[in-house]
């Protein structure tokens, strides 16, 4: 499963926590008025400021034809009694008989936003009698810190086959930016530290590096090398305060430094290409010789030492290669 379906997952299931207790008390107090419209309208009136970022309730029986009005926080909408909403995005999916289903995001017809359905099922005598649909804008869930989705898991990709195919065939050739690199990594650092770049890409086989500064995000600062070995390259950045809500600290920015100079020489033919940081979401991304990319948080990173990357790399260029 990738860490896109895992955030949808984890984001999902949090939002079902939040609203799963209020939801079903909502279901067993509709079964004593069921289906009175106006007792349910008023029922519904009441109970959508239990329900975290609800903004639309509303009613329907098992052959989906509406029998409340569309109730909101500021008043009711009796026009789409009786409508059908059989063809609705969320009744695509099984039904719940007991409990709350989330459907999948869709445009909304009764307001112009993206939405999540929850369907709440209304039961009697375990006779299944309508349900309650409480509707949620996606806007207002991504903003609940509540139903963030957990940190990124190290991902792999691969590159070109036709680079892996060849990947033996090639040794690194020491680039301009070899040659300094000790004085780039320390300005890199430097500039990280002290002077608002929260992303730093770093181009080993090119020479050049791509900064990102918290002042400027939609534009990126392009060095080559002798820009970016000249100490007075800090005079062309602000001085800034290291971020106290970055997830990575100026030590660890070091290291995370120090473990790229590692991956570049530590092999002559599986070895780093291009590397970068983002001190603001913690991720470090990899791509090697071989055209393989990878990403993972900065402490996944550290934990991992020369062997694993040398070992599970050659592995993999074994198996492509034959």
């Amino acid at each position: 499963m990738s860490s896109i379906q895992q955030a949808i997952l984890a984001k999902k299931a949090a939002l079902a926590e939040v609203i799963s207790e209020p939801m079903a008390k909502l279901g067993e107090r509709c079964v004593e008025i069921w289906p009175d419209a106006d007792a349910l309208d008023r029922l519904l009136h009441i109970a959508i400021g239990t329900i975290p970022h609800c903004h639309l309730l509303y009613a329907w029986d098992i052959n989906g034809i509406e029998v409340s009005s569309m109730v909101q926080a500021s008043g009711t909408d009796p026009s789409w009694r009786g409508r059908d909403l059989s063809l609705r995005p969320y009744l695509k999916n099984h039904l719940p008989f007991k409990g709350v289903m989330l459907s999948s995001v869709y445009m909304s017809q009764y307001v112009p936003k993206q939405c999540i359905t929850a369907l709440q099922a209304v039961s009697k005598d375990n006779r299944l009698l309508g349900f309650i649909a409480a509707d949620f804008a996606l806007a207002d869930l991504i903003q609940d810190t509540r139903l963030s989705p957990p940190p990124m898991r190290w991902q792999q990709f691969r590159g070109d086959p036709a680079v892996r195919g060849t990947v033996f065939m090639q040794e690194r050739a020491p680039s301009l930016l070899d040659k300094h690199i000790d004085q780039v990594l320390d300005l890199i650092h430097r500039l990280m530290s002290h002077h608002g770049v929260f992303h730093s890409k770093i181009h080993f086989s090119s020479g050049r590096c791509s900064l990102w500064l918290f002042d400027d995000p939609y534009n990126y600062r392009l060095h080559n090398i002798d820009e970016i070995i000249n100490p007075d390259i800090c005079l062309a950045y602000p001085v800034c305060s290291y971020p106290a809500n970055a997830k990575v600290s100026p030590t660890q920015v070091r290291q995370v430094l120090d473990e790229f100079k590692s991956l570049r020489f530590a092999d002559e033919t599986i070895y780093l290409r291009s590397s970068s940081i983002n001190i603001m979401n913690g991720l470090v991304g990899l791509t090697f010789s071989c055209d393989g990319s990878h990403y993972m948080s900065a402490g996944e990173f550290l934990e991992k030492d020369l062997s694993f990357w040398l070992g599970s790399l050659n592995v993999q260029q074994v198996e492509a290669a034959t």
